[in-house]
């Protein structure tokens, strides 16, 4: 007897208790026979909560899947809670991955209730902080070992990640930095040049250059260059088992592949926004003497008044530790990464949203300590 006379067809009722909507499915669920359409068995019905039971389900596949992932998406459209707590994990899991693959237009998923919401992300927040603690514990660790044991550190992947984001991020690094010396004085000039203090535009791009916009742009234009490449290229190690392999080795893949490319952004990110202080500063002057007729001497000089040693190693201070949390981020999103192409281009996206969220923080909390210390 073939299996299609052996199976039993595939069955749901849908039983109102109050507002509550109780589906059981029952029979054997196959792609390849009927099943019942959720439009169908729902009707004119309109509950507010929806829970679902497979206690009577025999052999199923995608049939089932595709029946519960239509109960999900009207309970999501709709603004129903769907109770999907009876169902077995496997099915639970398989419907998660489904759902991610399915996205959909809804803006809120309004099928669950608030506090569980507030409750799951409060979690989810505290678990990726726990990751990301555990993540800077663990490079904290190799640094140590790399201060005892300096023969051990890969110089030779250090000084190549050194050239990668360093020598090969001058070109972008000088175009952005001279227009922005260039944006800054254009839009001083609209103000000074009506109190007659053309002079004072020095001053400006001076001190924003030195203290805020050198490091800040340098260190975005990183975040969106090394960072997304430190996340695509761990990532695709990942997805190749190829950090897998090191582990099983032996060599801890921090100290191996996360710590050359951390130090080595750490090294490049004050001299690279010291370059970018001189190429504002020479956007600055260009303007200064080509709209407001101010020779270079002038300038510079002008500048000098106002712009000292203590200005300087503010934006050294703010670009090395930019240079470290872009590491951090660009690495711990590309060992995070799941094992695919979508998860590789996932991590790239990831790394950079966190590394300009944290260059923002961190800005501002230079700012208060900076302000505190009169520097």
């Amino acid at each position: 007897m073939s299996a299609s006379h052996e199976s039993t067809p595939a069955r749901a009722t849908a039983t109102p208790v109050g507002v509550l909507l109780e589906v059981a499915l029952a029979g054997d669920w196959k792609i390849t026979l009927p099943r019942p359409a959720w439009s169908a068995l729902l009707g004119a019905q309109n509950p507010a909560r929806v829970r679902l039971r497979t206690d009577a389900v025999g052999q199923w596949d995608t049939s089932l899947l595709l029946f519960l992932f239509e109960v999900q998406q009207w309970c999501r459209e709709t603004g129903a809670y769907c109770d999907a707590e009876a169902l077995p994990d496997k099915i639970r899991l398989l419907l998660a991955q489904l759902a991610a693959s399915h996205e959909t237009s809804v803006p809120f998923d309004r099928s669950e209730n608030f506090l569980v919401t507030v409750g799951v992300a409060t979690v989810d927040a505290v678990g990726k902080s726990r990751a990301i603690l555990h993540f800077v514990g663990e490079c904290a660790l190799s640094a140590a070992r790399l201060a005892r044991s300096p023969r051990k550190f890969r110089w030779g992947d250090c000084l190549s990640e050194m050239q990668q984001c360093g020598a090969m991020a001058l070109p972008i690094v000088s175009l952005i930095s001279f227009l922005v010396g260039v944006t800054l004085a254009y839009t001083a000039a609209i103000v000074l040049r009506l109190y007659g203090g053309d002079i004072w535009i020095a001053d400006m791009i001076g001190l924003s250059m030195v203290r805020e916009m050198g490091a800040v742009m340098t260190a975005v234009v990183l975040a969106g260059r090394t960072g997304a490449a430190f996340a695509a290229t761990l990532g695709n190690m990942k997805a190749n088992e190829e950090i897998d392999a090191l582990e099983v080795l032996g060599i801890p893949a921090v100290q191996f592949l996360v710590l050359p490319r951390v130090l080595a952004l750490a090294v490049m990110m004050p001299l690279l926004a010291l370059y970018a202080n001189a190429l504002g500063i020479f956007g600055g002057l260009v303007v200064a003497y080509g709209l407001l007729s101010i020779s270079p001497t002038a300038y510079w000089v002008e500048m000098l008044t106002i712009v000292d040693l203590s200005d300087v190693a503010t934006g050294v201070i703010k670009a090395t530790a930019f240079g470290l949390i872009i590491g951090f981020s660009g690495c711990l999103r590309g060992l995070q990464a799941e094992r695919s192409a979508m998860g590789v281009g996932r991590a790239a996206t990831s790394a950079v949203v966190t590394a300009l969220v944290l260059l923002v923080v961190a800005d501002a909390i230079f700012a208060v300590v900076f302000n505190i210390l009169g520097w």
